[in-house]
């Protein structure tokens, strides 16, 4: 029998990372945890490291590294600690890596996903943030490397399934009229619009269907997250904004659906639990069991089906915008949004101000062409130091 395939799981401690280590687990022939790495929950990190014995493991800083490595020699552990953004590219691109779960949240996951791509790795892309602020180059790393890119949040995962092989020869080749992405509508789709501006981070953070971590709970309740993943189904299948659809699907059953020019409608359904899609991604183009129960529709009973509103949520709008206008106004929504969100988990804005930030934002900075990396990240300091003045004349 051939060794276990390695796998770096790059934010492990997050729900994405947990999620993938689960399904590990349930494979020990077949996988085994080369790498893990943590941002904050360093003592979750080292149960991990205690429980999956990795390689590699990665922190932000030195005190936190030392921590770590003592705490792990003291069970007993050979687990090398690495550090920062450096020893993230270092455990996303080892050769003997075999695929890379890139699950970091935000911006700060770019560089080790790129990283990965460019060793030409099986790379399973839960961060949608790389692929949004550097759309262009990224699809193109990923060609000229020969990496294969497999999607794990759980629409572009359904539409992944619902596409056939060859769809990279272009939609309208292989028959696609549209991609409908779904969306829960989050914890807000029925609150009344006067009084969201008084909602709370803990209300925002209460998601009706997933858990997830904080910023993509808030991401979720704006629906910028919905936003998000537009721009990455347009670079992950070559489609146009205009040939994505969002609906919302509160029961979170229909993870997305591709339409096709017959009249055919195909869509991927399960229970929301993301290990659905890492297991498919995991094992592709096999099939393993991911741990998740099977869908019982007698007790679902129904599938509801609503048109987004962009009133309600605007952040949707301005997403498309960005989408439409290329160049660098997708990374300045995220940085935009990045700020935005953070400054509302603590309290200095209100929900409702998220929205009001990224808009600014975008109206304020010019969109300039991205051909290099320094170029997407120029683009995103830009928009943060937008965001941040914002903030200083309006923020609490």
């Amino acid at each position: 029998m051939s060794r276990p395939q390695r796998i770096t799981v790059l934010g492990a401690t997050g729900s994405i990372g947990l999620s993938t280590l689960d399904v590990i687990a349930r494979h020990p022939l077949r996988y085994e945890a080369f790498a893990l790495s943590g941002f904050s929950r360093l003592s979750e990190l080292q149960a991990l490291c205690l429980r999956h014995r990795p390689r590699y493991a990665v922190v932000p800083d030195q005190e936190s590294a030392r921590h770590l490595q003592a705490g792990l020699q003291g069970a007993g552990l050979t687990t090398e600690v690495l550090v920062g953004e450096g020893g993230l590219c270092e455990v996303a691109s080892h050769p003997e890596v075999d695929a890379v779960m890139a699950a970091i949240v935000g911006a700060a996951g770019l560089k080790p996903t790129l990283a990965a791509v460019e060793a030409g790795k099986r790379v399973l892309l839960a961060n949608k943030e790389a692929l949004v602020m550097s759309g262009a180059l990224f699809i193109q790393a990923v060609r000229h490397s020969g990496a294969v890119l497999l999607p794990i949040d759980s629409e572009h995962n359904a539409i992944f399934q619902c596409l056939p092989g060859d769809y990279s020869r272009g939609l309208a080749q292989v028959g696609v009229r549209r991609i409908l992405l779904t969306a829960s509508g989050g914890p807000f789709r029925e609150t009344s619009l006067d009084v969201l501006h008084e909602v709370s981070p803990e209300q925002a953070c209460a998601h009706p269907n997933w858990s997830m971590g904080r910023k993509i709970s808030v991401d979720s309740a704006s629906m910028m997250n919905k936003g998000l993943e537009l721009i990455e189904a347009c670079w992950l299948f070559d489609a146009s904004p205009s040939q994505v659809e969002v609906v919302i699907h509160p029961q979170s059953v229909i993870h997305s659906l591709v339409d096709y020019v017959d009249g055919s409608v195909l869509a991927q359904l399960g229970n929301p639990d993301m290990r659905t899609p890492i297991a498919h991604a995991l094992a592709w183009p096999e099939r393993i069991d991911s741990g998740v129960s099977a869908l019982d529709l007698f007790r679902i009973g129904r599938l509801d089906f609503h048109e987004p509103d962009e009133t309600r949520f605007p952040c949707l709008r301005l997403a498309r915008q960005a989408a439409e206008a290329g160049g660098s106004a997708p990374a300045m929504l995220n940085a935009a949004n990045e700020v935005a969100v953070a400054a509302f988990l603590e309290r200095r804005i209100r929900f409702t101000e998220i929205a009001s930030i990224i808009d600014e934002v975008l109206n304020r900075e010019s969109v300039l062409a991205v051909e290099t990396l320094d170029a997407v990240l120029l683009a995103d300091a830009r928009a943060r130091a937008a965001a941040q003045d914002w903030l200083a004349r309006h923020g609490r």
